[in-house]
């Protein structure tokens, strides 16, 4: 009978097969450095839990035929310690021949010793699975956010992705975005484009962050969350590492926003390069002060060169955009399982911290090239 066990080293090979071709939809081989990867994040990792370990499919035959990936992340409720999974690439080879791999996977990792599991990247086969085991999706935290700066830029950039033979027409688009819109609402800002104008976020300025300066930053920012990861100086600068690179996205602007006299009020972190797309990875704010993060953000983004900026939300993070112009889609689900009503209460309410460093955001998985 086919078989959910503990992720082996020698399982690396085909699962590093079945991440090409179901998740990145490539035809070329797997690289000895993705099963690398693949070793150091779910084998090797300094927190790796052997309770908590990735797990495969296993045919008849003895084939793996299946993978779901796991990172332990310690959190807390008011101080409770607390044990989740992070649950992450569940791909499934040949489905058709099985359709039940898929569940058997999720369902062992759901019976698990964990208080709570989540993911932040559940497409909707995925999130009906999930909900027929009775878990929960945050709709809050479950939809991307994109704000076009350059109109005909950013609609050249989407084109171009289908054809690339329109990359030429890139340079030619600039003249021509800063016609839509003109005269609109706010001073400027209106649906199609996004100019910097004189606002209340001119009262902070933003300057390069380290990653120390980060891994200081980071906690005290946490303390506004009822449920939150519990990290220590040494595991955010493991994630730090991680998230250095993300070759795909371009090149990452890690910024902290202060008050004129220097004290920090939350940080943005995101990936991009002149005339794309940037990617968010990480938004913080002290209580109140979201709006003004995302200002600067967005003001640092139109000086860059981005054409627009995309994210995923979390719900103090959607309140404030609000009114700012940004559009809303559901690419990709967040859904949480627990037997705990209160850690459930917490989720649905909009206490707790999740998505972007607290999921998978931060992984070279996501936004990595492995040549």
């Amino acid at each position: 009978m086919p078989e959910v066990r503990a992720l082996r080293e020698h399982d690396l090979a085909a699962v590093a097969d079945m991440f090409q071709r179901i998740l990145r939809k490539s035809l070329d081989p797997a690289t000895p450095s993705l099963r690398a990867y693949l070793k150091t994040i779910f084998l090797d990792a300094p927190d790796f839990d052997p309770e908590l370990a990735s797990k495969v499919h296993v045919r008849d035959d003895g084939r793996v035929s299946g993978f779901i990936g796991i990172l332990p992340l310690r959190m807390e409720l008011q101080g409770e310690p607390l044990r989740a999974a992070i649950c992450s690439s569940l791909m499934v080879d040949a489905r058709e021949d099985d359709p039940f791999a898929a569940a058997r996977l999720l369902r062992d990792v759901l019976s698990g010793p964990q208080d709570l599991s989540f993911t932040e990247t559940s497409n909707d086969i995925a999130t009906t699975m999930w909900r027929k085991m009775r878990a929960s999706v945050l709709a809050d935290y479950s939809l991307e956010w994109l704000r076009v700066i350059r109109p005909v830029s950013f609609g050249l950039e989407m084109a171009a992705g289908r054809v690339g033979v329109l990359n030429v027409l890139k340079p030619l688009a600039a003249p021509f975005d800063g016609l839509f819109g003109r005269g609109g609402e706010s001073g400027g800002q209106t649906w199609p484009r996004y100019m910097p104008v004189a606002e209340k976020a001119d009262a902070f300025t933003d300057t390069d962050a380290t990653e120390d300066d980060l891994s200081t930053l980071i906690p005290e920012l946490l303390d506004a969350f009822s449920l939150r990861p519990q990290w220590t100086r040494e595991q955010l600068g493991m994630m730090f590492v991680h998230a250095r690179r993300k070759a795909v996205h371009g090149e990452r602007v890690q910024r902290i926003v202060r008050t004129r006299a220097g004290k920090p009020i939350g940080f943005f972190l995101y990936y991009g390069d002149p005339g794309r797309v940037g990617r968010v990875v990480q938004i913080m704010a002290i209580p109140g002060q979201e709006g003004t993060v995302i200002d600067r953000l967005l003001k640092n983004a139109h000086g860059r060169g981005m054409v627009a900026m995309r994210g995923r939300t979390q719900p103090a993070l959607l309140e404030a955009m609000l009114g700012r112009k940004v559009i809303f889609v559901n690419a990709s689900s967040t859904v949480v399982h627990s037997g705990r009503p209160d850690l459930l209460e917490a989720l649905t309410s909009g206490r707790a911290f999740l998505n972007g460093f607290a999921g998978e955001g931060w992984t070279r998985l996501i936004g990595d090239r492995f040549d």
